[in-house]
């Protein structure tokens, strides 16, 4: 490993992410329809001309909106994982693990239980807004003496995790109509993709990414304790706002487009120190193409396996990740 050149640590990743993206546009076509490599490069090509075939529309309206939303999915949970375990200096946190992803969807559901009629941009608020309140839970009985203890944080949050999925049961239990679609969408996965999701799924991707390229040069001192932080001139309290901030509109937006999918954010940020190091300049975007690499090879995966039925991707990560994290 350490014998790879920094570039070649780049290039590998991307190539087989170019490799996976154009296989996931055309393998395990539905039904006797069979989608081709050359159909997929024309649609590339031209995809919004009248003049394509169906196998090309496919790939045009479901194929490649699929691809999009698992690549943006997979890396803002990735980076928001390794925003997490930074914050708190605990390697074992993440989204799923801290209940921010349980909060998020206990906010959809309430959202779709009891204010029937609310659109994408609605959800997507209730599931920023549960995550918060989740994530100020566990934070709040994770504090001791004025300061946050490791030892309780992971606790807090599988508990907190339970609990809003107890309440998301019971919720459900007074609104039986709504348990068949939900059922289906906790199971993770983007196999009902198309491009309104896209087009409103990307601002609340890349809106939060801006103040963090601002703020991913002030990342490594938050591995200092927080009087060694303050020392050298960084608010520890208000970076640790604006992460949190960043972390809870990406997870709202992804939980709200996607389902809850968990272990990319506990799994990817491991794998990215691993591969490119412990400098979070460079570790904030290998997580990001790491974490989308993963969810379409996730995606791909769970079309293999059950082909001609669709397996929801949230399904083979969790197969991929608690193994991981026990």
């Amino acid at each position: 490993m350490t014998l790879l050149p920094a570039w070649l640590r780049w290039v590998l990743p991307l190539v087989a992410l170019a490799v996976l993206g154009f296989l996931s546009a055309y393998l395990y076509s539905p039904g006797a329809l069979a989608i081709t490599p050359s159909d997929v490069l024309v649609a590339l090509k031209a995809p919004n001309s009248t003049d394509l075939s169906i196998p090309q529309m496919l790939v045009v309206e479901t194929r490649l909106p699929r691809i999009v939303v698992a690549l943006l999915c997979g890396a803002v949970l990735a980076v928001s994982g390794l925003l997490l375990q930074t914050m708190t200096r605990n390697p074992l946190a993440s989204p799923s693990l801290l209940s921010i992803n349980a909060g998020a969807g206990l906010g959809v559901i309430l959202a779709g239980v009891f204010m029937t009629g609310a659109g994408a941009l609605t959800q997507s608020t209730a599931a920023a807004i549960g995550g918060a309140l989740s994530w100020t839970l566990v934070m709040w009985i994770s504090y001791r003496d004025g300061r946050l203890q490791k030892s309780r944080l992971i606790l807090a949050g599988i508990a907190v995790s339970a609990f809003c999925a107890a309440l998301g049961k019971a919720s459900l239990i007074l609104d039986e109509n709504q348990a068949s679609a939900v059922i289906n969408w906790l199971a993770g996965g983007v196999s009902n993709m198309s491009w309104k999701q896209v087009h409103e799924y990307w601002p609340l991707v890349v809106v939060p990414a801006i103040p963090l390229v601002w703020l991913v040069p002030r990342l490594n001192i938050l591995s200092l304790s927080d009087e060694a932080a303050q020392s050298l001139g960084v608010s520890v309290r208000q970076l640790r706002f604006w992460l949190t901030t960043v972390v809870l509109i990406w997870v709202g937006a992804s939980v709200a487009t996607t389902g809850p999918i968990a272990f990319i954010g506990l799994l990817v940020p491991h794998l990215a120190r691993h591969w490119i190091g412990y400098d979070l300049r460079r570790t904030v975007p290998m997580c990001a193409l790491l974490g989308g690499l993963l969810f379409v090879a996730a995606d791909l995966l769970a079309r293999a396996l059950a082909h001609p039925a669709d397996l929801p991707a949230g399904a083979v990560l969790a197969l991929i990740g608690a193994p991981y994290f026990i």
